[in-house]
């Protein structure tokens, strides 16, 4: 349920605390008081798109905050956690700032959030019924969603998707595979042709930075050999080389060894300095003797590359590794191309499976559809009757369907509201306080059957009057015995009705006009009723008819 509600520099408000009780909570106030303000800012903190015209101060943002107990919500527990929402056990808390400059921010548990999951957490919470709601009842996807709600399908549906998805996964793969080897049949000449041309090369892995790095040798081979001389010269062959002069240091060194104390160590050093030298000079020397000019090896080398070079720019590639893995592809698509009939089935027969699976389940829900539309279309005509619907007939018709993302049926609720009437769908048959009344009564079935804390009726009541208009109000306190309805209502028999009684009204300062909110003692109640049943002029028959109205409401809320 909806805890409480701060709103703070929201168009005509510039402060307003609410506090909500269980059960039954209505809202009454004169035409343009602000109550579809308030609602408006309740649908700002739910996702709705901010508007920066509705920040009543231009030098300060405007605050939306809302507080819902969440014990033993599961649901809304592992959906917190999966999108690394804060989670609090006992409470969600929910705000939106929204800055006169137009920028908004959301925040779930003072965790930032985007709107996409502000809405989803929503949903979890409250739904907000409006007259403009009414049109979803002629909607096949919500007809459809409000019948295997009365079906209890939830755990099915679930189930469901996981087999339609995985039945999608297999026939796009089974799909894919045929278009694939469907192309390669119609190159597949170029291509056998193209893998041969690559194939004769005899490509091995980093063969071209290996060729280019021996063609470069090569190509310089009298400067290498000079450097190669050089450093030889250095380290061995020289008059002066480092060798000559380590081996004399080190000779030197055992002479002093009854001067030096640490002459032996240094001996021994000096020793080690001259192995690793003559090992490096041993390295370059096989280096010198295995370089040699030799023109052939050259030009062949040059040849092996032009002939990649040809092949990378016919492939528009620029490795040998590129080219080998368009050989690879080529190979493992000309590959399916010789096993087409063996892959094609086998993914055929993956595709078939999964799809028999999906089916099956897809039938299950079927039947529990079929099952509860005949149940939801007796419940509606019970429910409807007391309405001012006393020949109103009730037909949910689920026909079959190709296999979709929602199962295997079509479902379409039909009405006729007047004798030896053909039942039509209900955009073509009813009128809007017909519908509203509809919708109403469906609200009534699920409410028990929903995982819903609260639900918000914004003047669904509007075209109706004296004894439908009792029973309206009726309905609405039935479902609030399973979860806390909040009604926003011009009608008293409605308001009468509520257990706690919210009044919108305007204040006028010497500089502007404020909208407020207070909630009703038992004798202001009264005196709101009044209002309600006799207009501006409020004398003792209509306080006495109030008073009356609201004693007759809390006699029949004890029976």
């Amino acid at each position: 349920m909806i805890e409480s509600l701060h709103i703070s520099n929201y168009a005509l408000i510039d402060t307003i605390d609410i506090t909500f009780t269980p059960g039954f909570n209505v809202i009454t106030g004169e035409t343009g008081a602000g109550k579809s303000i308030i609602l408006g800012a309740l649908g700002m903190l739910m996702g709705g798109r901010a508007d920066t015209r509705v920040v009543r101060d231009p030098s300060r943002k405007s605050v939306i905050e809302a507080t819902f107990p969440v014990e033993g919500y599961t649901a809304l527990k592992n959906y917190c956690n999966e999108n690394d929402i804060e989670w609090d056990e006992r409470t969600c808390y929910m705000r939106r700032e929204i800055y006169p400059t137009g920028r908004s921010r959301a925040f779930i548990n003072d965790s930032p959030v985007n709107l996409d999951q502000l809405k989803a957490v929503s949903l979890f919470l409250v739904d907000i019924h409006s007259q403009h709601q009414n049109l979803l009842l002629a909607s096949p996807p919500y007809q459809m969603q409000i019948l295997d709600v009365m079906a209890g399908n939830e755990a099915k549906l679930e189930e469901y998707s996981k087999r339609f998805a995985v039945y999608r996964a297999a026939l796009k793969e089974y799909v894919t595979l045929r278009r694939e080897i469907e192309k390669t049949n119609e190159n597949e000449e170029f291509m056998r042709y193209q893998l041969q041309q690559l194939e004769s090369l005899n490509l091995t892995a980093g063969e071209d930075a290996d060729l280019e790095r021996e063609r470069e040798l090569l190509a310089n081979v009298t400067g290498v050999k000079s450097s190669l001389r050089l450093i030889l010269d250095s380290l061995r062959d020289g008059a002066a080389s480092a060798l000559t002069l380590v081996r004399e240091a080190e000779d030197e060194t055992e002479r002093l060894s009854e001067v030096i104390e640490e002459s032996e160590s240094l001996a021994q050093r000096l020793e080690s300095v001259r192995v690793e030298l003559q090992d490096i000079a041993d390295t370059f020397a096989g280096y010198d003797n295995g370089i040699a000019a030799d023109p052939a090896q050259l030009e062949e080398i040059e040849q092996r590359l032009l002939q990649i070079a040809t092949m990378e720019r016919r492939h528009n590639v620029d490795s040998v590794d590129a080219l080998m893995e368009i050989a690879e592809d080529l190979r493992r698509r000309l590959d399916k191309v010789d096993n087409a009939e063996h892959l094609i089935g086998q993914y055929e027969a993956k595709a078939k499976r999964a799809k028999a699976h999906a089916r099956e389940m897809a039938r299950e829900i079927s039947d529990a559809r079929k099952e509860a539309a005949e149940q939801l279309a007796s419940l509606l005509r019970e429910r409807a009757l007391p309405l001012g619907m006393d020949n109103l007939i009730v037909k949910i018709e689920v026909t079959p369907a190709d296999m979709s993302a929602t199962g295997i049926d079509n479902v379409e609720f039909l009405f006729a509201f007047n004798k030896n009437q053909t039942p039509l769908p209900v955009g073509k048959t009813a009128s809007g306080g017909e519908i509203s009344r509809l919708m109403l009564s469906i609200k009534s079935i699920v409410a028990s059957r929903m995982q819903l804390p609260s639900i918000i009726f914004d003047e669904v009541d509007t075209g109706v009057s004296g004894k439908v208009a009792d029973k309206m109000g009726e309905l609405m306190r039935q479902i609030a015995r399973n979860i806390q309805v909040i009604a926003i209502t011009h009608l008293p028999q409605v308001a009468a009705k509520g257990t706690t009684h919210f009044k919108v009204f305007k204040h006028d300062s010497d500089t502007e006009t404020n909208t407020c909110i207070l909630t009703l003692t038992p004798e202001e109640r009264v005196a709101e009723l009044a209002v309600m049943l006799g207009g501006s002029e409020v004398d003792q028959a209509a306080l006495d008819n109030a008073r009356s109205l609201l004693n007759r409401q809390n006699d029949d809320a004890d029976k």
